[in-house]
């Protein structure tokens, strides 16, 4: 397979190469923003006020560059919080989502290709399960790409045989895609065969997220396609977010790996769902593709 282009540079990368002269004011606040994002990301949530214990900065400096880091899509703040993983009102930057479950991801991945002919078209979710699934499009090609994920776009411009739609709007910088009104004016005038999404959290067999621009988008996408797959690991079930995206019992399949609990698959097996088990142990790819390097060993 040829490889697949590198992606563009995220928010987290330009923030870890930008350099200034050393003795700087501004060299200083730099080197700070990148020790509390990498802080941040290895914990995944922390109250604010530690921050300002472990740097040694004030309340207010704190504050001035979480808004800088949040500005650029990397951290999430709310009420004395600072958070890099998801809760049930914010979802997690992509650059964080990307380094987690990540063989999971892979599997799920491998697994969803089989729902794939060559001669489709397909829409693609901004998910970081969805983008896994990006290096191995081109063994079913010839294939039609829909996707708002702007990082997709910048992996498949150039694949062979892919023909490609990029679906715009406004771009959301914390999972650098395009959602919102002209997104799904797009959307609706095109008709994919198979639509392939994946959301944050599962709860009593409904699937949820923390965004309404993105359940509203992703929507748009389930309605213009003939068959929905959604692709979830373990980790997504039992948890809750603010705004329902749909029933499971909407999907044509739901693709899981084999550590899901085996309550969750037979309770949506009872129910008539056609449940795809990923293999973990089976998919070991070469490569380890996370938003901050796609090209590291394993």
């Amino acid at each position: 397979m040829t490889k697949i282009p590198p992606s563009t540079e995220s928010a987290f990368d330009r923030l870890m190469a930008e350099k200034t002269p050393a003795d700087s004011r501004q060299a200083r606040q730099l080197a700070r923003r990148k020790m509390i994002t990498e802080a941040v990301m290895a914990e995944g949530t922390m109250r604010i006020e530690d921050l300002t214990d472990r740097f040694g900065i004030s309340l207010m400096t704190v504050h001035r560059d979480l808004d800088e880091l949040v500005s650029l899509g990397l951290l999430r703040k709310t009420r004395g919080i600072v958070s890099a993983a998801p809760t049930n009102l914010i979802e997690s930057s992509d650059i964080y989502r990307s380094s987690r479950q990540v063989a999971e991801k892979r599997a799920i991945a491998a697994k969803a290709m089989e729902f794939i002919e060559p001669g489709q078209a397909v829409f693609l979710d901004d998910s970081t399960t969805v983008w896994q699934m990006v290096e191995l499009l081109e063994s079913k090609a010839p294939l039609t790409v829909l996707t708002n994920s702007l990082l997709m776009i910048n992996e498949l411009k150039e694949v062979r045989d892919i023909a490609l739609i990029a679906l715009g709007g406004q771009f959301y910088n914390w999972c650098n895609a395009f959602m919102g009104r002209m997104t799904r004016s797009q959307i609706a005038q095109v008709r994919a065969d198979t639509v392939f999404v994946s959301m944050s959290a599962i709860a009593n067999d409904v699937v949820y997220h923390q965004s309404p621009e993105m359940v509203e988008t992703k929507r748009a996408m389930l309605e213009c396609a003939d068959k929905r797959i959604l692709l979830a690991d373990h980790t997504k079930f039992n948890h809750r977010a603010l705004h329902s995206f749909a029933s499971l019992t909407e999907f044509d399949a739901v693709i899981v790996d084999d550590n899901i609990a085996p309550e969750d698959l037979r309770r949506m097996q009872d129910k008539g769902i056609n449940v795809a088990i990923a293999e973990v142990g089976k998919t070991k790819p070469k490569t380890v593709r996370t938003l901050e390097s796609s090209d590291e060993e394993e």
